[in-house]
């Protein structure tokens, strides 16, 4: 079997953000150069064929209420932005993890998602809705929390290049969610990310870093790891630190991009057949093979509970109430030994 070895480029962005769904176009279209940059400059090295764009790329939530996204920046997928990336795919015969949209669905028509898409030249592989929104602040929903969700929750792309499966920023934090796709068949996880000051790619507090090596050690997979670079008067009221990059599945930086606000583009390679041989190989350091999943009595009952949207969107303020609800749950109960 011929080895499976290309290059992964981690893209941040430092666009303004929409206020309208007109002016989305603008965003795609910038993003869509930097795919070209990519192929094309690192073709004399290793062919670039992943590319991932950071969280709120399209667009970032910049209304307070669900309603007023769904109104004013929210889109269905597929669309017409997604259909300019099916076509980039098919040019390049590459496969792109977006940036973000908001978007609605008609299904559930109450609430806004936080969505990516890997799309290849195949078309749209799958997409991922953002599972843990970061609380109290987002008003986008989390597909566990509505009442009657029966799509998978943390989808994994088996595609030429390797399986492929995505989490949006805050997710990260948690280490369930690429738990469950590394447990799905995931090889190469990529970071969509909008993480902000102070807990960037820096000491003191450089969760950026820690968390995707971390993640990656853990699950014996490459880490893709795109952050959003904006500026504050962008992206207001926060600063974005950028330091967009790759790691390996031992947990070595193999590319990173300087920290601080600007467009980057970060390349290193990626290399499935190692990946896979190691996976098959080692007895040590196998985390998912020694699991002892019976060992957690925690994960039997619920914290956050789910189906919590069933008729009405999230919002700052019900957001609050159920977090300290949880809190109370967490705090309260006996423990266990």
């Amino acid at each position: 079997m011929e080895p499976i070895r290309y290059a992964a480029a981690a893209c941040q962005v430092n666009h303004a953000n929409p206020e309208t769904r007109a002016d989305i176009k603008r965003n795609t279209e910038r993003m869509l150069e930097m795919i070209d940059m990519a192929v094309t400059g690192y073709s004399p090295f290793l062919p670039v064929k992943l590319l991932a764009f950071p969280e709120f790329g399209h667009a970032a939530p910049i209304y307070h209420t669900a309603p007023e996204l769904l109104d004013k920046l929210a889109v269905p997928i597929p669309n017409e932005h997604t259909e300019q990336y099916v076509e980039k795919a098919k040019e390049y015969g590459v496969y792109i993890q977006t940036a973000t949209f908001l978007e609605r669905d008609e299904w559930w028509d109450h609430v806004v998602f936080n969505t990516t898409c890997l799309i290849g030249p195949e078309g749209i592989w799958y997409k991922y809705r953002k599972v843990n929104p970061w609380i109290p602040f987002e008003v986008h929903a989390s597909p566990h929390d509505i009442e009657g969700y029966d799509e998978p929750l943390f989808p994994v792309a088996e595609t030429p290049i390797g399986n492929i499966g995505t989490a949006i920023c805050y997710d990260w934090v948690f280490p369930e969610p690429l738990r469950q796709l590394a447990a799905n068949g995931a090889e190469v996880l990529i970071r969509v990310s909008a993480y902000m000051d102070p807990w960037g790619a820096t000491a003191p507090m450089d969760w950026w870093t820690v968390v995707n090596r971390c993640r990656a050690l853990e699950n014996t997979s490459y880490v893709v790891a795109a952050n959003q670079g904006a500026s504050l008067r962008h992206y207001p009221p926060f600063s974005w630190p950028g330091g967009s990059m790759v790691v390996d599945f031992d947990g070595r930086i193999l590319a990173q991009a300087d920290p601080g606000e600007g467009e980057k583009i970060v390349v290193a390679p990626i290399d499935i057949t190692a990946l896979r041989h190691e996976r098959r190989q080692r007895q040590g350091h196998q985390m998912l093979a020694h699991l002892r999943t019976e060992a957690y009595p925690m994960y039997r009952q619920p914290y956050y509970p789910r189906g919590q949207w069933s008729d009405e969107s999230p919002t700052y303020e019900k957001n609050v109430e159920r977090i300290e609800a949880a809190k109370r749950r967490v705090m309260d109960k006996p423990l266990e030994s």
